[in-house]
C-alpha cells in the first residue's frame, strides 16, 4: 500500500479541480482505500484531492525564488540582444510603450474571459436552481447576495488568478490556449459535477447497522401486526401484551391477496396512461436526468370512479374491515416478494446506478435500505410508482371502508362526526400529495434512498395499514364529540395544513425561480454548492417548518378518538419519533453539503422543528 505523504493538518497546495491553480489548503483527512485526500479551501469548501493534486508550499516558494532570480539576467541579455546599435532612443520608447499596451491588452482578455466564465456559470445555477428542490431541506439566501458570488468565490475571478499566477509564477507559456482549455463551458460543468459526485461506496451505516436493519425487518411487521390485533380488542391498551394470537391458517386467504394484487395492477396501469406531464428529475451522478409521468391525481380520479362504480353495484366494501389482516399480511408478503425481486436486479445494475446509502457491501443493509436507486422495468419507475400510489391511494379507500363499516354495524344512517372528521382531514393530506406530486422528485426517498424492504414495506404495508389506525379504531371504539369541539380540532388541522402546505409553497417557488420579484422579501446565507439556505420566511422561523405542520395535523387526526386510549395517538408519536429521525439526517447531510454556510445558517435559525422549545 502506497504511504501517506501529507499529515492531517499541514497547510499545502492543492490543485482546483479542472484547472490548472492552486491555492493554499489544509488537510482534514485520509482515505485509505480511496487514497484521497480530504482539504478545505479557506472559503469553507471542502474535497477530495489526489496526492498528484497537492503540493507543498516550500516548492512553489523555490520555484519562484529561482525564477525571480534568474528572470533579470535573462531579461538584460534578451533586450541587448534585440536592440539595435543604430535605433534611436525614441524608437525604444515607443518598443517600451508598445510593450506596456500588449501587457494592458492581455490583462483586458484574461479580465473579460472570466467575466465570461461568470455569467456562464450563474446561468448553470439559475438552470440548476430551478430544477433542484429538497424536501424538508432549508433553501436559499440573502437576495442582495445572489449564486453569482458564491460561484465568484469558488473559481476565483479575474484578479485572484493574476494574483496568484504572479505569486507562484503558474503563468502558461501559451496562455491563450491555457486559458481556453480552463474556460471552456466543459470544463466548468466537470468542475461543478466534481464537487457534487457522490462516494460510491456507503461508509455511515444507519438505523443501527447490519444489526439494526436485520431487527427492524422482523420488528416492523410485528408492531403493525400488533396494533392491529390490539385495536379490535374490547380494550384497546397497548399494557394488553400478548394480544390473543389468531389462528396461523386464518392470517392468509388467497382471495384476498388475489384482491391485493389486482389493486397494485389496477394502479399500474393507470400509472401506465398517457395523461398528465412529463417532467424531468434531479441529475443523477453520472449527469442523466430520468422522466417521470406526474399523473397521480388522474389516477385518484380513475380510482374514485372505479369505487362509485362498485358501490353503485352494490359491492360490500366494508370487506377490507372484516380481512383486514388477511389484508395486512397479504401486503407484508408481497413486499417481501418484491424487495427480494429488487436486491436480486440490483446485483446487476451498473455502479453509477447504485443508491449513495445502499451501497455498503454488506447484504442485510443493503437489502433494507435498497441497493438500487431508481429500478425500472422499461420506463415503469417502481419506487416512483410505490411511493405515492398503491399505499398513498389504498389509504384513503381504507377511511372509505371502516366509514362504510361503521355504519354497519352500529346501524348508523349517517357516519358519525368523528368518523367525518377523519376521513376529511386525511383525504385533504393525500389529495394534497397527489395534487403536488412533482414535489416528491427532490424528497431523500427518490434522491438518496434505494429501492429495498424498507421503502417496499413502508409504501405499501405501513402507510395505508398504520396511517388508517384512528378510522380503524372508532370501527370499534365509536366517540362522540360535539360540534364546537369538532370546530376546534377542524381549526388545528387547518393551522397545520396552512403551515405545511405555505412552507413547502415557499420553498419550491424559491427553487424554480429564485429571481421571481413575488420572492424579493426572502433572505438567504450564500453556500459553496450555488444554492442557498433561507433564513427569513417558514424557513428562518425554524429550520423545517413542514415538519411542525405535520406533527399539528397528526395531532388533530388523533383528536376525534378521544382519550380513552393511547392506541389512536400512536400516530402522532411515530410520527414525531420519525420527523426527529429525518431532522437528525437532514443536519447530518446539511453539514456535510454545505460546511461553513449551515453553522452560520443554524446560528440565525436555532430551533429545528418547535419554536422555543427544540
Amino acid at each position: 500500500m502506497p504511504s501517506r505523504r501529507f499529515a492531517d493538518g499541514e497547510v499545502v497546495m492543492g490543485r482546483w479541480p479542472g484547472s490548472v491553480l492552486y491555492y493554499e489548503v489544509q488537510v482534514t483527512g485520509y482515505n485509505d482505500v480511496s487514497h484521497l485526500y480530504t482539504v478545505k479551501y479557506k472559503d469553507g469548501t471542502e474535497l477530495a484531492l489526489k496526492e498528484s493534486d497537492i503540493r507543498t508550499q516550500s516548492s512553489f516558494k523555490h520555484r519562484k525564488s529561482q525564477s525571480s532570480s534568474s528572470s533579470p539576467s535573462r531579461r538584460s541579455s534578451s533586450r541587448s540582444r534585440s536592440r539595435s546599435p543604430g535605433r534611436p532612443a525614441k524608437g525604444r520608447r515607443r518598443s517600451s510603450s508598445q510593450s506596456r499596451e500588449s501587457k494592458d491588452e492581455k490583462k483586458k482578455t484574461v479580465q473579460e474571459t472570466n467575466l465570461a466564465l461568470l455569467v456562464l456559470i450563474c446561468s448553470f445555477i439559475v438552470c440548476e436552481n430551478n430544477t433542484r428542490r429538497y424536501n424538508g431541506e432549508p433553501d436559499s439566501t440573502e437576495r442582495n447576495d445572489t449564486s453569482c458570488i458564491i460561484l465568484e468565490q469558488k473559481l476565483k475571478p479575474d484578479m485572484e488568478i493574476e494574483r496568484v499566477l504572479e505569486q507562484y509564477n503558474l503563468r502558461p507559456r501559451k496562455e491563450e490556449k491555457k486559458k481556453e482549455e480552463m474556460y471552456s463551458e466543459k470544463k466548468v460543468f466537470e468542475t461543478i459535477k466534481t464537487i457534487e459526485k457522490p462516494s460510491p461506496k456507503t461508509e455511515e451505516l444507519e438505523f443501527g447497522g447490519r444489526i439494526g436493519t436485520f431487527m427492524l425487518m422482523f420488528f416492523l411487521p410485528a408492531t403493525v401486526f400488533y396494533l392491529l390485533l390490539i385495536c379490535k380488542q374490547d380494550d384497546p391498551s397497548l399494557l394488553n401484551f400478548p394480544p390473543p394470537l389468531p389462528a396461523l391458517e386464518s392470517l392468509w386467504e388467497p382471495r384476498v391477496f388475489g384482491i391485493f394484487l389486482l389493486w397494485f395492477f389496477l394502479q399500474a396501469l393507470f400509472y401506465l396512461l398517457p395523461i398528465g406531464k412529463v417532467v424531468e428529475g434531479l441529475p443523477l451522478s453520472n449527469g442523466r436526468k430520468l422522466h417521470y409521468r406526474i399523473n397521480g391525481f388522474y389516477a385518484f380520479i380513475l380510482t374514485a370512479a372505479t369505487i362509485g362504480t362498485l358501490l353503485y353495484f352494490e359491492f360490500e366494501l366494508h370487506y377490507l374491515y372484516d380481512h383486514f389482516m388477511q389484508f395486512a399480511v397479504s401486503a407484508a408478503a408481497f413486499s417481501l416478494v418484491l424487495s427480494i425481486y429488487l436486491y436480486i436486479r440490483s446485483l446487476k445494475a451498473p455502479e453509477e446506478e447504485l443508491a449513495p446509502g445502499g451501497n455498503s457491501g454488506y447484504f442485510v443493509y443493503d437489502f433494507f435500505t435498497g441497493h438500487e436507486l431508481n429500478p425500472r422495468i422499461g420506463s415503469f419507475d417502481l419506487k416512483y410508482f410505490c411511493e405515492l400510489r398503491p399505499g398513498l391511494i389504498g389509504w384513503v379507500v381504507i377511511n372509505l371502508a371502516m366509514l362504510l363499516a361503521e355504519m354497519k354495524i352500529h346501524n348508523l344512517s349517517v357516519p358519525s362526526l368523528s368518523m367525518i372528521l377523519v376521513n376529511s382531514f386525511q383525504l385533504l393530506y393525500v389529495v394534497d400529495a397527489l395534487w403536488n406530486e412533482e414535489a416528491v422528485l427532490t424528497t431523500m426517498d427518490i434522491t438518496h434512498d434505494g429501492f429495498g424492504f424498507m421503502l417496499a414495506f413502508g409504501d405499501l404495508v405501513w402507510v395505508p395499514f398504520v396511517y388508517s389506525l384512528q378510522a380503524f379504531y372508532l370501527v370499534g371504539h365509536p366517540t362522540a364529540i360535539s360540534w364546537p369541539v369538532a370546530a376546534a380540532i377542524t381549526v388545528l388541522n387547518g393551522i397545520g395544513y396552512y403551515i405545511f402546505r405555505r412552507a413547502n409553497s415557499q420553498k419550491n417557488n424559491f427553487r424554480r425561480n429564485p429571481a421571481d420579484p413575488k420572492l424579493a422579501y426572502l433572505k438567504f446565507i450564500p453556500t459553496a454548492t450555488g444554492k442557498g439556505l433561507l433564513v427569513t420566511g417558514w424557513w428562518g422561523f425554524v429550520r423545517h417548518p413542514n415538519y411542525l405542520g405535520d406533527i399539528i395535523m397528526a395531532l388533530a387526526w388523533s383528536l376525534p378518538c378521544g382519550f380513552n386510549h393511547i392506541l389512536p395517538y400512536f400516530y402522532v408519536i411515530y410520527f414525531i419519533c420519525l420527523l426527529v429521525h429525518r431532522e437528525a439526517r437532514d443536519e447530518h447531510h446539511c453539514k456535510q453539503k454545505y460546511g461553513l454556510a449551515w453553522e452560520r445558517y443554524c446560528q440565525r435559525v436555532p430551533y429545528r422543528i418547535f419554536p422555543y422549545i427544540y
